[in-house]
């Protein structure tokens, strides 16, 4: 068809313009959809919008039509006849019916749309009302919600028009705290879905351990180290001045300790799905560690990342000098290693993800697109983007919109 034949738009009425509204509720079953659609076909109305959901085996499709012109009902009232027609069809397939008149398309949604991610285990009656009550409290509209998933969370993501992102954040982060669950609040915008780039701490975030404490342990210093590492990571100590102190208890420890660290470290539940689905669908993933380039290396290699950047243990003559080398990985160099992996990666910032637990990812946090805290001290929590507090790294997946069918479908059809 050339340009000149494409006839005018027509698909969306104006205010003026007579529509209905006709809902559909029932067990659901295959073949609805088309039968309504093929019941309304005979009166030669336009679709203006479908909406369909099915919820434990039950149906609610809502179609939005305009209405018949006159003459193409049989007993003289197009729309009388639509209506009869359409409950008709619906009592032969043990469906209920409803048709509401009314004129136009939908309301136009706000401005200012943010997507609300809740995660909750579980997720309460309660809960979910105090958010929804908090999201109207902002000027807010719930366009539409649905469920991201059902293990090892219940995940939940608000649609939400008429408040800007950041006042939903900034009202629905203390509530959260308050409830006990976990809340995400994003813009909406094409750039969610976009091609991005997560950068992620490594210890106690995308492994269960603080490596120098396996070290340590290995060292015979293991309380001396831990409490120093607690300090740091609470914001009382400086990193650097933390880390030559902690190091230093290294010294003289066999260089073949390394590989023995790198066996006793446990990768956080939910990491290898995290990494691998997020590589599938086009990311580019990288970690950056106030620890030591003699684990980040081999993480690197297990899990395919792109980038990684960490501390780096000196070893002389079979042994670690109790000294590090190159420059400090400390709390502004993980916000300049994410600038730089971005740079690298060809993304800007805002579409960066940055995933952390501790004093020294602030930095990283905020200069993110999106911050997330991970199961973090007080202090993170309070200033990062958004805070999952549940031990399952793959729950971060939600916060970008992806669900647990999308993340399963992957694992199935790509080895």
């Amino acid at each position: 068809m050339s340009a000149s034949q494409i006839p005018p738009a027509t698909a969306v009425p104006g205010d003026d313009v007579p529509t209905l509204l006709v809902k559909i509720f029932g067990k659901d079953r295959p073949g609805i959809t088309a039968g309504l659609f093929e019941t309304l076909a005979a009166y030669s109305v336009d679709v203006v919008d479908i909406e369909q959901v099915v919820t434990r085996g039950r149906i609610t499709l809502c179609a939005l039509v305009t209405a018949p012109s006159p003459g193409q009902g049989s007993t003289g009232s197009a729309e009388g006849d639509l209506r009869a027609t359409v409950h008709n069809w619906a009592e032969s397939m043990n469906l209920q019916a409803e048709i509401i008149s009314g004129r136009g398309d939908n309301r136009p949604r706000g401005t200012g749309r943010s997507h609300v991610t809740v995660l909750g285990h579980p997720l309460t009656a309660e809960t979910t009302a105090a958010i929804a009550a908090a999201i109207t409290a902002t000027g807010g509209n719930i366009d539409r919600i649905f469920r991201l998933a059902k293990y090892p969370v219940t995940a939940v993501e608000f649609a939400v028009s008429g408040a800007e992102t950041a006042s939903l954040r900034s009202v629905l982060a203390p509530e959260a705290a308050q409830l006990g669950v976990d809340v995400a609040v994003v813009a909406a915008g094409l750039q969610r879905r976009a091609q991005r780039l997560v950068v992620m701490d490594v210890d106690s975030t995308l492994i269960q351990d603080e490596v120098i404490e396996l070290f340590a342990a290995h060292a015979g210093c293991e309380a001396e180290v831990a409490e120093v590492t607690a300090a740091a990571m609470r914001g009382e100590l400086d990193f650097e001045q933390s880390l030559h102190a902690r190091v230093e208890l290294l010294g003289g420890l066999d260089a073949s300790v390394v590989e023995a660290v790198r066996k006793e470290v446990r990768l956080t539940p939910g990491a290898r799905t995290l990494v691998r689905t997020l590589k599938r669908l086009g990311y580019q993933v990288g970690v950056v560690s106030g620890g030591f380039t003699q684990v980040t290396d081999a993480l690197q290699e297990e899990l395919g990342l792109d980038f990684a950047s960490a501390n780096t243990l000196e070893i002389v003559d079979g042994k670690l000098t109790g000294r590090v080398t190159g420059d400090i990985v400390d709390r502004a160099g993980k916000a300049r290693l994410l600038r730089s992996f971005a740079q690298r990666a060809g993304v800007p910032l805002a579409q960066t993800v940055a995933i952390g637990d501790g004093a020294n990812d602030l930095d990283m946090l905020n200069a993110a697109g999106l911050g997330v805290a991970f199961n973090a001290k007080p202090v993170v929590r309070e200033a990062a983007h958004t805070a999952v507090n549940v031990p399952f790294l793959d729950t971060v997946l939600y916060l970008l919109g992806i669900t647990r069918e999308e993340v399963e479908a992957a694992e199935t059809h790509v080895g």
